[in-house]
């Protein structure tokens, strides 16, 4: 569209476009059977996009919106333009999937790998760093998990598609606390172990000084 063409505050160009305003009941048409065929071409792609998706599955999920909104509403593009783009991106995925399936190297690079942030009711600094997790977004699932303190946990995974997994250690431990120090009607429960754990990675040691796996010198009581 030209600018000597645009007129200021023009509520039609503005509601409809440049489009006549019957071509608001092709959108409708054009809008349903697209959107047919994406549920088929979702369920084609398998259970996988219903729930916890990968990397790759979200890139064809942004993908895939980018696909059908040209064949909803554009007048110069054609519904099948369309429908072509998303049975690539149906053929592609599953391309990659099946020749991820026979070679383990390429599925970790394409879909990644679990990351160990808690070992034995300690926080691994550095997979934290990497992965850019917060330790209060880390407790926050463990409390989800009714979890009191790190020594209550075993493992606690990130896992490939984003999602937390926690292993409870066997019985209990001095650790450290991830109760909100607010909440002081919880806190006051709490059982003082009369050893210290490290604020900064949760390792638990009976005297203060430099922590033997940080070497942080911040220290709270630790608790069971």
């Amino acid at each position: 569209m030209k600018k000597e063409e645009i007129i200021p505050f023009d509520l039609k160009r503005m509601l409809l476009g440049q489009a006549p305003p019957e071509f608001l009941l092709e959108v409708l048409i054009r809008t349903l059977i697209v959107y047919l065929v994406a549920i088929i071409i979702v369920r084609l792609l398998g259970k996988r996009m219903n729930g916890q998706i990968s990397i790759i599955e979200m890139s064809v999920m942004v993908l895939m919106g980018a696909i059908l909104s040209l064949p909803m509403q554009s007048p110069d593009r054609g519904i099948v333009q369309g429908i072509v783009a998303l049975l690539t991106v149906l053929f592609l995925l599953r391309g990659i999937n099946k020749m991820a399936f026979h070679r383990p190297k390429l599925e970790k690079l394409i879909h990644g790998e679990a990351v160990v942030l808690i070992k034995d009711g300690i926080l691994q600094l550095d997979q934290l760093k990497a992965t850019t997790i917060s330790k209060q977004q880390l407790f926050g699932v463990l409390r989800s998990q009714q979890i009191t303190n790190l020594s209550q946990v075993k493992r606690l995974y990130l896992e490939a598609y984003g999602d937390f997994s926690v292993y409870r250690s066997e019985g209990p431990a001095p650790g450290l606390s991830i109760l909100p120090p607010n909440d002081k009607e919880l806190n006051d429960n709490l059982t003082d172990t009369g050893q210290q754990a490290c604020t900064n990675c949760g390792t638990v040691q009976e005297v203060q000084g430099p922590c033997s796996n940080c070497g942080q010198q911040k220290w709270t009581a630790a608790i069971q």
